[in-house]
């Protein structure tokens, strides 16, 4: 309440500004604080890590997933430890000097424990400061001591293994884990490609002449062995044959053939043998 002492001639405040300044004291507080409490809280989304910085210079603190509390002062800088992938194109040269196209992939993620290293040593862009350089390094290093044929035919899974393990080693000291290398196209020169696939065809066709060879030379060896068991068994059999054996069997055919009802002549005597002629009717 506000009264006018015209013996003083000023005016009287009753105590009612005073409060209207606690109020408003109070009003600025309570704002300051919920603007405290909202910068002292921060979230990290799924598959992220936060790294915290306090005035520019990394904690060494690392933030899992979900929302956290922490001092006002501090930043949280995210960065993701999902499994990524880059691909990379590139020429590339072969143990001959021959330049070849080469289509590669990475499959790599961010250790969540060195996330604060990484942030502070390589930096959130480490894709394009550290994995894609490495990569065309490795790729040009194995691809330089093989063959453009080896490359083309074979070798492509001994090439990967080696860029693999060439990466794995180097990243893995940066804070990395490479999971996977995959080479997903390799194109020669128009020439050299017909070429190969010319000599691999001949091959395809020397390998199908021996294993025809080889089959006609078994069937070959197969018949010779039959052909000689035929000639033992005649052997054997001719051995066991004898002239009694023959008239003895003729006998026997004889007596057979007369006690059968059929009709029939027969005829006694014969001057080589003397075995009966047996004349059907």
């Amino acid at each position: 309440m506000t009264i006018f002492d015209p013996t003083r001639g000023r005016i009287i405040d009753g105590g009612g500004g005073r409060g209207l300044l606690r109020l408003i004291g109070l009003g600025i507080a309570a704002f300051l604080l919920v603007i405290l409490f909202f910068s002292s809280v921060t979230r990290v989304g799924t598959g992220r890590v936060g790294v915290l910085t306090l005035f520019g210079k990394v904690t060494g603190e690392t933030l899992g997933e979900g929302i956290h509390l922490i001092s006002p002062l501090k930043t949280n800088n995210e960065m993701s430890v999902q499994t990524q992938t880059l691909k990379e194109s590139a020429n590339v040269p072969s143990s001959e000097g021959l330049m070849m196209a080469l289509d590669t992939s990475i499959i790599y993620h961010l250790n969540a424990e060195r996330a604060a290293e990484v942030f502070q040593k390589i930096g959130a862009d480490y894709e394009t400061v550290v994995v894609e350089p490495l990569l065309r390094s490795a790729i040009r290093e194995a691809t330089a001591s093989h063959s453009a044929n080896a490359l083309y035919t074979g070798e492509r899974e001994m090439v990967a293994k080696q860029v693999f393990d060439q990466l794995t080693t180097q990243l893995n000291q940066r804070g990395l884990s490479v999971e996977n290398v995959l080479l997903r196209d390799i194109q020669l020169p128009a020439t050299l490609k017909a070429a190969i696939e010319a000599k691999q065809q001949a091959e395809q066709e020397s390998l199908a002449m021996n294993f025809r060879l080889q089959k006609e030379t078994q069937e070959a060896q197969r018949k010779r062995i039959e052909a000689a068991g035929v000639r033992d068994f005649q052997q054997i059999v001719a051995q066991g044959i004898t002239p009694s054996l023959l008239e003895w069997k003729g006998i026997e055919a004889t007596e057979n053939l007369a006690k059968s009802p059929n009709s029939k002549v027969v005829v006694i005597g014969n001057n080589k043998n003397g075995l009966p002629l047996i004349l059907g009717q």
